[in-house]
């Protein structure tokens, strides 16, 4: 091997640019698509992708406990994303051989087959109206089983809500169930109320199982909830369902509109003196092998490497004088510049410590892409 060779430098600004433009998700989501799809013509295909505009789409799960409201958040949710919603119910509404097949399952309350439910998703999901808009998938997979072999057929989700409540509020929802007889939409006396009078007036007491039956099904979803979300783990989010309507549904969708970051961590960790943050990045760092970046630690090690910028900063420092800004940031700049920040990326604290140095840290070409506080 020859040794003058240079490792290949990735400069900072293509990281940020790269952030900016959502290119990490664009690429990751068509070499999905394609290693899924396996078309003839790879380049063909990739082109259509990018021209039907289906990359971004919304692709969200949304699992639960029976009478936790899922039925309600998903129907809102694809309203506001502009998503298709898929239900169990849709999924049987055709009068294909799969569809008729899986209606005899259900009529003696039998569960689906993996394999048939699965084929029964991937076709509804690989039509047009799904490819373009996205969807919402509203209580499937119900077991580690189903999920396991939904993500073999491709159907991944880029986001999971898992929505969690108490048995004994999930009877008591399913208790005083009232359904819209002209939309379909569900209500609740205590939990969900119309704003709309004329809505109100033509409720009508909805379907809802024995409690016997409920109780049953809970206990079934108790049984299989640890291993659905460990299928999941990676995109999943459990909110809590016992709280009112709005704020849940803010929760979801704050959730569903986040999109997965760069994978290399530029994170910015602010907080008062004495609040942990030199320990919690030490962690972090260890933990994710990122470079741990501390600004004071960093400005006393220049300082004494007897550089000539190190001469210009040690006298600040045996001052306690703040150090200018100008010196700060040439020194961070190198630091972040290095191999070692652009590959594995860095966890940055002791700066900015006000508001101009955080104006001058966002319009640098080090900007974080995470924050905590």
């Amino acid at each position: 091997m020859d040794e003058t060779v240079k490792p290949l430098r990735v400069p900072p600004q293509i990281s940020v640019y790269a952030d900016k433009h959502n290119i990490f998700h664009l690429v990751q989501s068509m070499l999905t698509r394609l290693l899924i799809d396996q078309p003839e013509d790879p380049i063909s295909y990739l082109i259509s992708v990018l021209q039907r505009s289906s990359v971004d789409v919304p692709r969200v799960l949304l699992l639960g406990p029976p009478s936790v409201g899922k039925h309600t958040m998903a129907r809102r949710l694809s309203a506001e994303l502009r998503a298709v919603h898929v239900t169990r119910d849709t999924l049987l509404q055709d009068q294909s051989e799969l569809s008729v097949q899986a209606r005899q399952h259900t009529l003696t309350e039998q569960e689906l087959p993996a394999k048939l439910l699965v084929t029964l998703v991937q076709r509804r999901l690989s039509e047009i109206d799904c490819f373009n808009r996205g969807w919402v998938l509203e209580g499937i997979p119900q077991t580690r089983l189903q999920a396991l072999s939904l993500q073999q057929a491709g159907v991944l989700p880029e986001h999971v809500v898992l929505l969690a409540a108490p048995d004994d509020v999930l009877l008591e929802r399913s208790r005083g169930k009232l359904v819209d007889p002209l939309t379909g939409d569900v209500y609740h006396q205590t939990f969900i109320w119309p704003d709309d009078d004329t809505v109100a007036q033509r409720l009508e007491e909805g379907h809802h199982p024995s409690e016997t039956q409920l109780l049953a099904e809970l206990q079934h979803y108790r049984c299989e909830v640890t291993g659905l979300s460990s299928a999941y783990q990676h995109v999943l989010k459990i909110i809590n369902a016992d709280q009112p309507h709005a704020d849940v549904y803010q929760q979801v969708l704050a959730f569903v509109r986040t999109r997965r970051r760069s994978r290399t961590p530029r994170i910015l960790l602010l907080g008062p003196p004495g609040s942990g943050k030199s320990h919690q990045a030490k962690l972090l760092s260890a933990k994710y092998k990122m470079v741990d970046v501390c600004c004071g630690q960093l400005l006393r090690s220049v300082a004494a490497a007897g550089s000539t910028l190190g001469e210009e900063i040690q006298p600040y420092l045996d001052d306690g004088r703040p150090v200018p800004d100008s010196l700060v940031l040439q020194v961070l700049e190198e630091r972040l510049s290095r191999l070692d920040c652009s590959c594995r990326g860095w966890i940055l604290h002791g700066f900015p410590q006000d508001l101009q140095q955080a104006r001058i840290l966002q319009e640098s070409q080090h900007q974080p892409n995470r924050f905590c506080y």
